[in-house]
Formats: structure tokens, sequence, C-alpha cells
């Protein structure tokens, strides 16, 4: 029972460090939008022509973050979906996995994160490396980029 309190206090730990992160984006993402709209904003009345051209590009700039920050939050609903009290028996969403190439957090793509000195890879249930081991159990191997890899252990 102790394991299984760690693996889940882990679990629940990467849950809110991807969180964080992806506040972190989306706060970007909207001021970067926010600061687009203003420059646009700024710019009239000045020699219109020569502005005109100066305010497109602001919007085109803050459409783009715009979609940026829908892109952000559209992920944010995936992550909000995993429950961090549940344990995973198989490699699926929320579940976190060892394996013998690296440890890996099933739920949305941002790349390594590290929690108390241990590296995790957060991937999303899209990405071809999930689709090669979902459903597998601990001590199943699948092959991804030509390589056996083994399930070690999944919670």
């Amino acid at each position: 029972m102790e394991m299984l309190t760690q693996d889940l206090e882990t679990k629940k730990h990467l849950l809110q460090e991807c969180s964080r992160i992806l506040s972190a984006q989306m706060k970007a993402a909207k001021d970067a939008m926010d600061e687009a709209q203003r420059s646009a904003n700024e710019s009239q009345g000045a020699m219109e022509d020569k502005f005109e051209s100066f305010r497109e590009n602001c919007q085109i700039q803050r459409d783009m973050f715009a979609r940026q920050l829908d892109e952000l939050m559209t992920t944010q609903s995936i992550l909000m979906r995993i429950n961090a009290t549940k344990q995973n028996h198989d490699v699926s969403l929320g579940a976190v996995v060892h394996t013998s190439l690296q440890n890996y957090f099933i739920g949305v793509s941002l790349g390594e994160i590290k929690i108390e000195e241990e590296s995790y890879f957060a991937i999303s249930g899209k990405s071809p490396l999930f689709k090669a081991m979902e459903g597998k159990a601990a001590g199943e191997t699948f092959i991804f980029r030509d390589r056996e890899v083994k399930v070690l252990q999944v919670y």
C-alpha cells in the first residue's frame, strides 16, 4: 500500500506541474495577444497608409496568439479529465509509465518534467509512442522505432 501512495503522489505532482506549465503558456499567449491588439489600436490615425500594413500585421499576430491560446485551452481540458487518485493498470490516459527506455506521463504533450530528480516525458494520447504502448501492462513489451521496449511499471 505504501508504494501505491507514493505512486499516486508522483502522479499528482506530474499533473500539478503540467497544469502550471500550461497556465504559464496560456498567460504568455494571452499577454502577447493583448500586446498585439494594443499596438494595432495605438497606430490608428497616424499616417494612415504607412500604418495600415502595420495594423494588419498586428491583427495577424493577435489572431495567431488567439489560436495558440485556444489550442492551449483544449489541452488544459484534456488535462482536467485526468484523475490523479486513479490507479492505472495499463497504459492509458493519466497513466505514469516506467519503461526500459524512459518514464512517461500520458496526458498532454509538454516535454520533459522533473519530479524529485526523476525525469518524465509528458506525452499526448495522440502521439505515435502512446499508440505503440497503449493498453500494455507491466511486464509487457512493445515496438517503437524498431526497438523493443519493456513496460516496467504502470500506475
